[in-house]
């Protein structure tokens, strides 16, 4: 088992780099994301062109299985780069002694809660969470509009979610939801109840997002809860019949960010890649080609595509306690795993 897990983890660095074979003698950058293989492409190719001597390897994985490897590769680093995790993942990191001081260009032009401090890890992408369903069985009209209506009798068996514990886009929004029904305390007992309930709904937790669209997609359910920028680039590059509903009560914001790794073995390479990414080019691309949201300020809206500027009207972001979350959403995510996880049935619900 542990054999193949390793050369699955081998082929895949080797197909989404797109590697040319031996005998190339390029310079090696290795950049652990979630981002995607499209996204990952194109700007893997952009940053190549731009740097004729170097090519880019990725690994893609969820945000919190790249945490967890960068804290086993500790003494013997294998990546270069960090790009894509909520802030409070990069704050556990920075915790840990993972990330390597560099303070680019573009990081004056972030709010506040968009720099780590000790200027470790800096935003690129505003994420706002949303209700996505099968837009082939569902109108907008008759999909959840809040996030309490998932919880409707009606939608028992119908709800798919994405693998909490190696994804960050969940566990952010699994614990916005436990603050939120915490009515500000953080006091997660009420939250606790929520997700048993939510819990008893879900036919399925889907190991990973290819799956979870193409499940979807069947209608072998027909409700998950996801991230908008991931559903837009669905709907606008396959065929697959899934829409979002973004909750006028709030929803949860995650700022996505991008890090060097401590002990890069190409530390030059390693911040000119994230010089790259959160330049105003990359980031005005990353909106047009893939729907992110720039954390940005300073860019002109007049530049964001139409869906950007009609989103931004609409988007409320949910308050929360971000330090109180990054403290707390490990814990909260282990009691998950061990008191939550398909009990929500037999406690009743």
């Amino acid at each position: 088992m542990l054999r193949t897990l390793r050369t699955s983890l081998i082929l895949t660095l080797a197909l989404g780099a797109g590697l040319a074979g031996c005998g190339d003698d390029r310079d090696t950058l290795v950049v652990y994301t979630p981002h995607g293989r499209d996204m990952l492409a194109h700007f893997g190719a952009a940053f190549e062109e731009a740097n004729p001597g170097v090519r880019i390897e990725w690994l893609d994985m969820g945000s919190q299985e790249v945490l967890d490897r960068l804290r086993s590769e500790r003494t013997n680093p294998q990546a270069d780069v960090w790009w894509g995790a909520p802030a409070e993942i990069f704050e556990l990191g920075a915790r840990d002694g993972l990330l390597e001081p560099f303070r680019p260009s573009w990081a004056d032009q972030l709010p506040p809660e968009g720099r780590g401090e000790g200027d470790l890890w800096f935003a690129t992408y505003l994420t706002p969470e949303v209700i996505a369903y099968n837009s082939a069985a569902l109108t907008r009209e008759e999909a959840p509009q809040e996030w309490d209506d998932v919880l409707d009798p009606r939608w028992r068996d119908q709800v798919l979610i994405r693998e909490p514990l190696a994804s960050g886009t969940m566990r952010a929004i699994f614990s916005s939801l436990i603050y939120r029904e915490s009515e500000g305390t953080g006091n997660p007992a009420a939250g606790y109840d929520w997700l048993l309930r939510l819990d008893a709904q879900t036919k399925e937790y889907v190991l990973n997002p290819t799956l979870l669209y193409q499940k979807l997609a069947r209608q072998e359910g027909l409700v998950t809860l996801w991230a908008m920028p991931d559903i837009e680039h669905l709907k606008a590059t396959t065929d697959y019949p899934i829409d979002y509903v973004i909750p006028a009560s709030g929803t949860p914001v995650v700022i996505d960010g991008i890090a060097v790794v401590r002990g890069t073995r190409h530390p030059e390479l390693a911040r000119a890649f994230v010089e790259f990414a959160g330049g105003e080019t990359a980031i005005v691309t990353a909106a047009e080609r893939f729907f992110r949201i720039p954390a940005r300020t300073d860019i002109d809206p007049a530049h964001y595509p139409d869906w950007l500027r009609e989103a931004l009207e609409v988007i409320h972001p949910m308050e929360v306690d971000a330090a109180l979350l990054r403290e707390k959403t490990p814990e909260w995510m282990r009691y998950w795993d061990s008191n939550i996880r398909r009990r929500g049935r037999a406690e009743g619900f």
